[in-house]
């Protein structure tokens, strides 16, 4: 009988590199290892002839693979995972990576700095994917169902204070302002840069159970922002995975309002872009019922105005224009209140609510009302919310376009274009090209050919 053939095994060098960058030998690793496992009640008893077999190849069972990683990672001072320590397996992390709710805090900062790392190296799999209307919904109820965090403190790595929590969020103000400026085209490399050499650091070193909760809330902000900003460069998909990570984040900070936030001002919003209206309501409605008592007027305002959009998109007028009086009141509520806001939400004012409100009466075909909005909003909002003030004037136009004003409409079209020529933003070219399609049954027109051609100079 012939003898079996023996597999060879590929020498892990994955690891062997992380070694190296880590300065340590293979008996320090198995010291460091053990005693994580110590840690976490196990009774680990490797040694360096065990190291010596892992970059073989050997692949260790259970838990140890995250050990390694955990052991690895304190002592270069970053979160390192089990895919990047060559122990994935063969399980093809990289396509969920981003996309699920971690039931652990550690779970959670390995899953989030994992989609930087993947994010900085320009992984196909990240700029590729496709939204799940699924993968926005399933990740809401896990949040709703689930309780606080009980601790968030860590002693491994360097320490972590209060002004490093100041840093994170005064570079997120920076960029924020930039964003708004610009447009994300500039801004979004610098902002994941930033994530995956600084964040993912502090995320991995030492903190008080106070600080910890004030590091997570400033990075879950930031997050968020990575997450619009992958939406303003067209990549939807990408953006998914960091609204979940947003959310995840939140909850660790212990935080349920701007959890509220991420699902009614980011995945309701994500949702209405690609069109699929019943999850824009769910979102919103799961903000309000996981906030209920603990929001200020204006983020309750907010999150109604997002429900009121998914309401217009399925044509259900009572419904919508119920959620819009009330985000009307609610807004009022909050101008006439002392300024108990969050930093997240103070941005809410008039001019973003007619915004909202502009849309769905856009969507519910009522042109005079959606005209009248979007006017207003172009009023309030300031000149340096230059993305902001270009979808206003598309808004407008649309508005116009429905009231059949086409030279108006094209007039205001025009200054739509204007202000695009300054912004990199996929979002603010989706608009325009939703006004040309709106403009198409008048493409004879001279005012709609003179229009067409100036988008056509702007695009090149």
């Amino acid at each position: 009988m012939a003898a079996r053939p023996l597999v060879a095994r590929q020498p892990n060098e994955r690891l062997q590199a992380l070694i190296q960058e880590a300065g340590c030998s293979n008996a320090g690793l198995a010291r460091r290892v053990n005693m994580v496992g110590a840690e976490r009640g196990l009774d680990l008893r490797y040694d360096k002839t065990s190291v010596a077999r892992w970059l073989r190849g050997q692949q260790p069972r259970g838990r140890a693979p995250g050990i390694i990683a955990e052991a690895l990672g304190r002592k270069l001072g970053r979160t390192v995972t089990i895919d990047e320590i060559g122990m994935a397996n063969g399980k093809n992390l990289a396509s969920g990576v981003g996309l699920q709710f971690s039931p652990t805090v550690l779970g959670a900062i390995e899953q989030v700095c994992e989609l930087w790392r993947s994010d900085v190296g320009r992984r196909d799999f990240l700029s590729g994917s496709a939204v799940a209307a699924s993968a926005l919904v399933e990740p809401s109820r896990d949040w709703l169902i689930t309780g606080a965090d009980p601790q968030v403190a860590r002693n491994a790595g360097a320490r972590v204070g209060m002004s490093d929590v100041a840093a994170v969020r005064a570079m997120t103000a920076a960029l924020n302002d930039l964003d708004h400026r610009f447009g994300s085209g500039h801004v979004r490399p610098v902002v994941v840069h930033y994530l995956n050499s600084v964040i993912s650091g502090l995320l991995s070193g030492s903190y008080r159970e106070s600080v910890g909760r004030e590091l997570f809330a400033a990075v879950a902000r930031l997050t968020e922002l990575a997450g619009y900003m992958a939406v303003d460069t067209g990549q939807p998909g990408l953006a998914q995975r960091y609204y979940i990570q947003a959310l995840r984040l939140a909850q660790a900070a212990g935080d349920r309002a701007y959890g509220g936030y991420v699902l009614a001002a980011s995945m309701s919003h994500l949702a209405a872009q690609l069109g699929n209206p019943r999850e824009i309501a769910q979102l919103a409605r799961a903000a309000q019922e996981g906030t209920r008592g603990q929001v200020t007027p204006r983020a309750e305002a907010m999150f109604l105005a997002a429900e009121a959009r998914g309401h217009a998109l399925l044509g259900d007028s009572r419904t919508c224009l119920e959620a819009a009086g009330r985000a009307v009141a609610a807004l009022e509520r909050a101008d006439g209140a002392s300024g108990d806001d969050p930093a997240w939400i103070a941005h809410f004012d008039r001019a973003y609510l007619a915004d909202e409100l502009a849309h769905c009466y856009r969507d519910l075909g009522q042109a005079g009302t959606a005209a009248r909005h979007a006017a207003d909003a172009l009023e309030g909002h300031p000149e340096s919310r230059a993305r902001r003030r270009a979808i206003g004037y598309v808004l407008l136009a649309s508005a116009q376009v429905q009231q059949r004003e086409v030279e108006l409409a094209c007039a205001t079209g025009a200054r739509a274009v204007e202000l695009m020529g300054s912004l990199r933003s996929s979002r603010g070219a989706e608009y325009l090209e939703d006004l040309q399609l709106r403009l198409e049954p008048y493409a004879a027109e001279p005012a709609v050919r003179e229009f067409n051609a100036r988008v056509g100079l702007q695009s090149v």
